[in-house]
Parts: C-alpha cells; sequence; structure tokens
C-alpha cells in the first residue's frame, strides 16, 4: 500500500516527470583543476602507513570533525601512479585485459615515496576536472566527457529544482518520443510496454544517487544544490506515515526510492515513495538511513553549509535513524540484525542475519552522526553516549569475530565444539566440517577479509566487496587488516576481478545449494546479477580504498579494465560470467550508477584529495581487540 502523496505546487500539466524528455539537462562542466596550498600532514596519512590516518590525530572532536581547509598535496609519482623510483612502473598485464596476471611489488606501498620528494609535490585541491590534464590518454578524456553528458540526462525535477537522478535512462522512452507519427493506439500501447519495460528504474534510488551526489560534490566547481535538495525531501519523506498492509513501520525509515510524476487528476507534480512495500522482497531498506547520513557528511565536509546539519528537522532526522538501531531488545550482540533483501543485494541471497555491508555502513553512519550531531543540544548529549558504546563495542565484534585469514582459518578448522563455559573460545559453536572446500585454495597465504555473516552455529565464508571497503573507509577494519583485504585482491585478481570489475559477492551459488538459498531465483543464476555478478559501480569503492591503503595502482589497474569495454557497451548495469565477460542478461544500459561509479573513481585517482569526502580518520579512543591463538585447538 503506497503512502499519499504529498501535494505539492503545480508541474507542467502535459509532462510526466519520469519520461526523460523531463529529465533535467544540467550543464556539466568539466573545469580544469586549480592549485592550492601544499599539507603534509594530509600526505602521511594517504601514502604512508597507518593505512587510516588521513588528516587529523582527534578523530571525532567535534571541533575538528570538518577541516576548514579541504586541500593537500600528491606526489608526482602517486598522481601519475607510477609505483616508486625503481622503475616498477611500466607492469603490463600479460594477457592485455588484466586478468589473472599476478600482480608485481608495484601493487604495494613503496617506501621511496617519502618525505623526501615534497619539494616535487603537485599542488591539487579537493575537487577534480575530469580532463586528463595530461595525465590519461585521449580515449580516457572522451570517456570522462560521455560519462559526464549521460549523467546530466539522468537529473530529475522537482519544484522545478534537480532533486536527484534517476536509476537509468530508459532509451526506449527516448527512442518513442522521436516517433510522432505513429498512431494514437500504437502509442498507447508502446507506452505500455515502456513502462513495463523500465520498472522502477525511473526513480530516485537512495543507495544509487550517492555515487551521483559524490560525483556533483567531486567536481572543482561543485554541484551542491542537487545534493542539498535531495538530502532535505528524502528527510521530508522520512516524516510520511509508512504502511504496508496493515502495518506501520518505524518512524525513522527512510525511503528505498521515490518518484516525481504528473497527477492528471490533481494537475500538479507529486512525490511518491517506496519504502519496501513495492520491492521484490517487500523488505525495507536497513542502507538507505546509513547511506543518508553518510553523504550528509560529506555534503558538509565539501560546502562547509554546517547550517544545513544543524537544522533542528535534520539532527532529529539522524537521531531517527539511529534510534531505530539502537534501541534496546532481545540482542546480544552489537550487530543488526536483518532480513533478507535489505541492501544493495535485494533479492533473496541468503544475507539474513547480520550481513557486513550492513554492519559496516551502521559503523560508517554512527562515526559521521558523531561529527554532525551538536553535543550542545539537549536532546543529544545522552544520544551521542550511547553512540560512543556502540561503536566500541561494534568495532571489537566485527574485528574479533568476522575477520578471518590464513591463520584464523586454521584456527577455526580445528575448533572444539559444544563449549558452554563463557571461556569458550568457539563462542558460536560453530562446526568445523561447515567450511566449505573452497575456502581453502581461496584463502593465500598473504592477506585476508571479513566474512559475509556470524550468527549461532553459521559463518557465510563468501566475500562481499562493499563490506569490505566500507570497513576500510570507516576505520572499522584495522590498519593491518586493511592492508590484508588489498592484498587479498591482489593475490586474488582473477576471482574478484576478472576481465570486468568488480564481483559483488564471491563465489556463486549453483547447484542443490543455488535452489535452497536463492529458491530458485532465475534472476539470480551463478555468475549472474547479484550471484557473483560483476558490478561497474563498485569501482569508486576499490578506487577509495586503495588510495586509503596506499596502493592507488590497484584502482587504476581496475580502472584500464573498465575503459576497455564499459562505454562501448552502454554503461550497463552488470556483466555476467565468473570473469565478467558478458553484458548482463537483464542488465539495463545507461545505468547511472554504472556511469558515476566510473566517474568517481575517476576523479579520486586524478585527485586523491577527494577521498577525503568518504573517508574517516582512525579513532584512536577505539580500543583494538587481540586476536589470540585458539586454546580450544586439539592436540
Amino acid at each position: 500500500m503506497s503512502p499519499t502523496p504529498v501535494t505539492e505546487t503545480s508541474g507542467d500539466d502535459s509532462d510526466q516527470k519520469t519520461s526523460p524528455e523531463n529529465t533535467i539537462q544540467l550543464k556539466i562542466e568539466i573545469p580544469e583543476t586549480e592549485p592550492l596550498e601544499t599539507l603534509r600532514d594530509v600526505w602521511n596519512g594517504v601514502v604512508n602507513p597507518p593505512v587510516c590516518s588521513i588528516k587529523s590525530e582527534n578523530a571525532d572532536d567535534k571541533s575538528g570533525s570538518f577541516d576548514k581547509d579541504n586541500t593537500f598535496s600528491i606526489s608526482e609519482s602517486i598522481t601519475n601512479s607510477v609505483g616508486a623510483e625503481n622503475g616498477d612502473s611500466d607492469l603490463v598485464p600479460e594477457n592485455g585485459n588484466g586478468g589473472g596476471v599476478k600482480t608485481t611489488s608495484l601493487l604495494k606501498h613503496s617506501p621511496s615515496l617519502g618525505m623526501g620528494i615534497l619539494e616535487d609535490f603537485l599542488e591539487v585541491p579537493i575537487g577534480g576536472s575530469g580532463k586528463n590534464d595530461g595525465l590519461e590518454n585521449g580515449s580516457a578524456t572522451s570517456m570522462m566527457d560521455e560519462a559526464w553528458s549521460q549523467l546530466a540526462k539522468a537529473f530529475i525535477a522537482y519544484r522545478g529544482q534537480p532533486v536527484g537522478t534517476i536509476a537509468a535512462i530508459d532509451t526506449k522512452e527516448s527512442d518513442k518520443k522521436e516517433s510522432d507519427t505513429k498512431e494514437s493506439d500504437t502509442k498507447q500501447s508502446d507506452t505500455k510496454e515502456s513502462v513495463k519495460e523500465i520498472l522502477n528504474y525511473n526513480q530516485v534510488f537512495v543507495r544509487d544517487f550517492f555515487p551521483s551526489a559524490l560525483a556533483c560534490l567531486m567536481k572543482t566547481n561543485p554541484d551542491s544544490d542537487v545534493v542539498k535538495n535531495f538530502l532535505l525531501k528524502t528527510l521530508h519523506l522520512q516524516g510520511w506515515e509508512k504502511r504496508i498492509d496493515n502495518f506501520t513501520l518505524g518512524e525513522g525509515v527512510m525511503p528505498a526510492s521515490f518518484k516525481v510524476f504528473h497527477d492528471p487528476v490533481r494537475q500538479k507534480e507529486v512525490l511518491q515513495a517506496d519504502f519496501g512495500g513495492s520491492a521484490i522482497g517487500r523488505v525495507a531498506p536497513v542502507d538507505s538511513g546509513f547511506w543518508w547520513i553518510i553523504l550528509l557528511r560529506s555534503y558538509t565536509k565539501r560546502t562547509h553549509d554546517y547550517s544545513l546539519s544543524e537544522l533542528p528537522e535534520v539532527q532529529r532526522g539522524i537521531r531517527l535513524i539511529l534510534n531505530l538501531c539502537l534501541s534496546d531488545g532481545f540482542d546480544t550482540f552489537p550487530t543488526l540484525l536483518c532480513a533478507d533483501g535489505c541492501s544493495m543485494i535485494d533479492r533473496r541471497m541468503g544475507i539474513y542475519g547480520y550481513p557486513i555491508e550492513i554492519q559496516a555502513l551502521f559503523f560508517f553512519a554512527l562515526r559521521c552522526a558523531k561529527q554532525l550531531l551538536k553535543p550542545e543540544h539537549v536532546d543529544n548529549k545522552e544520544f551521542l553516549k550511547r553512540i560512543d558504546k556502540r561503536i566500541t563495542a561494534l568495532s571489537y565484534h566485527i574485528q574479533n569475530y568476522y575477520w578471518l585469514d590464513f591463520t584464523q582459518l586454521n584456527n577455526i578448522y580445528r575448533y572444539k565444539t559444544e563449549e558452554y563455559s563463557h571461556t569458550a573460545v568457539n563462542k558460536f559453536n560453530v562446526i568445523p566440517e561447515s567450511i566449505p572446500e573452497w575456502l581453502f585454495e581461496f584463502m593465500p597465504l598473504r592477506g585476508g577479509y571479513f566474512i559475509g555473516n556470524v550468527s549461532p552455529a553459521r559463518m557465510d565464508f563468501r566475500w562481499f566487496l562493499l563490506g569490505n571497503c566500507i570497513a576500510i573507509l570507516s576505520c572499522l577494519a584495522t590498519p593491518a587488516q586493511a592492508t590484508a583485504v588489498m592484498d587479498l585482491i591482489e593475490e586474488r585478481w582473477e576471482a574478484l576481478i576478472g576481465e570486468m570489475p568488480l564481483k559483488i559477492v564471491y563465489p556463486a551459488l549453483e547447484g542443490h545449494e543455488w535452489n535452497t538459498v536463492t529458491g530458485c531465483d532465475p534472476k539470480n543464476t551463478r555468475w549472474s546479477y547479484h550471484n557473483g555478478g560483476s558490478w561497474p559501480v563498485l569501482l569508486w569503492l576499490l578506487t577509495a580504498a586503495s588510495i586509503k591503503t596506499g596502493r592507488p595502482q590497484i584502482a587504476k589497474r581496475a580502472i584500464e579494465l573498465v575503459e576497455q569495454r564499459l562505454e562501448k557497451d552502454g554503461w550497463p548495469e552488470y556483466y555476467d560470467g565468473i570473469s565478467g565477460r558478458y553484458v548482463g542478461k537483464q542488465a539495463r544500459k545507461f545505468q547511472t550508477w554504472s556511469i558515476t561509479g566510473y566517474l568517481v573513481a575517476k576523479l579520486m585517482i586524478e585527485n586523491p584529495s577527494n577521498l577525503l569526502l568518504v573517508s574517516l580518520e582512525e579513532d584512536k579512543k577505539i580500543s583494538k581487540p587481540k586476536l589470540t591463538r585458539s586454546t580450544s585447538w586439539t592436540c
């Protein structure tokens, strides 16, 4: 049951706002990079260990939450992605496409890129041009220009102001408007077919808009108005009464998406939000509120518009979102219990329980909220204390129980079971025989990752890229763990990156396991869509994590793979196949977040200072757990 649309000002009586002819054609300027001042401390944060130290030592101090100076300098070596002074910069994949090539020391931080070459720094401001500035070839520049052009077509207006980007440009609908000589009944038939075809891809999704917002903010002259409009409009939708059938959702739930259309009866523009009632799984989006808080922090960081985050309604909106997660209940863990289909993987894929993606986003949102909430506000004092306690407990739990590397895998392999005491090491009573066979071959001696899920007697050992990258950006991962995650990507490049970045999950479910876990989902067949498909949008996350760990060459290598095909293939939503070779069987073309994922990756790799918009520095106050050797080993 859809919520009652709000009544807004009159729009154009003859136009449907969700059709491409009514999307906003914004002029995307691609300005040149402008030099600003050099900051030595940020150079240490981006290039030198520790991994999770970006700019300030006092991580969550309110006064230092948003640095007024948003600039720092980068070495010419990093800008051009040269590995070091040792001549490692000419690494070329043996097969020409990057797949299956054993990586070399080029992909690691080089100690030769130290403070001794500060005199040769290139001074670069936050933001980016999209131009190559002599650093990239003409083909890459042309692809950037095309990406900006396609992004401009995706903006949609409400009350004459851009409020977001639709999920995908419907090319069938665009072609239809050129065929104005058809008979009336034929037009009606085509319209119905188009509506059926686009499904909900003509809506503004909160999670989909996030990379679009970053692209707008990372420009040298940021388009911040559309981001501000989006934040305020979704906050307004949060205040709706949210009912599905006869059940009312929590007050703080954010919409999964919303659409703008012209009501022919009321002759006005109206909004309609979806809080999960129209989704495939009929599940509320747990991640939407977290993305909203993180984007609010990115907006404030870039624009210095503190007035937005300090509005009473915005402060209240943050509290409502997190109050859903911090409320007392029956939980014995600090992690969030979730249903299948509550995040980017919005279909049945066995992520029910405590999925790493949601836990990492939760942690990220908690730390952002700690910066955004005003401590002097009477309603925030106790709330901030609850946030502090949850951050400490959550970081310990994830770092201790979700982390898997070769040593920990060997520990689990030798676990005892049925340990009833509070001193038990195998606290979740995981049966060693439940370890899947593929994992023993997949796990390298060098590297590690956060597994997909941990709950009683169950460990989901699958690799989920989004959760691991968010863990790095939010500093949920320790510096050593962040480095190990990048080591794993390097060691298992062919499996996790392949011919088209990046695998959303590895490995794919197949056979009887696919039968039982997905319910025979025909869209999530093996190595397709959410079941091991390759998603170009994830490129921005890999790029951000690579820069933060001081290994930008990993991102550059992935970007080069994307540039070989993504534009030629029509910016598809996802790719199929074990190596991501084929355009997805049901993939939409001109998918907005495939376009913006590439744009944001390029803007960050050309100007690593943009990382500051999506990365937090390490909070020294959070205690780090020590992962001790298991005492339950058998002799």
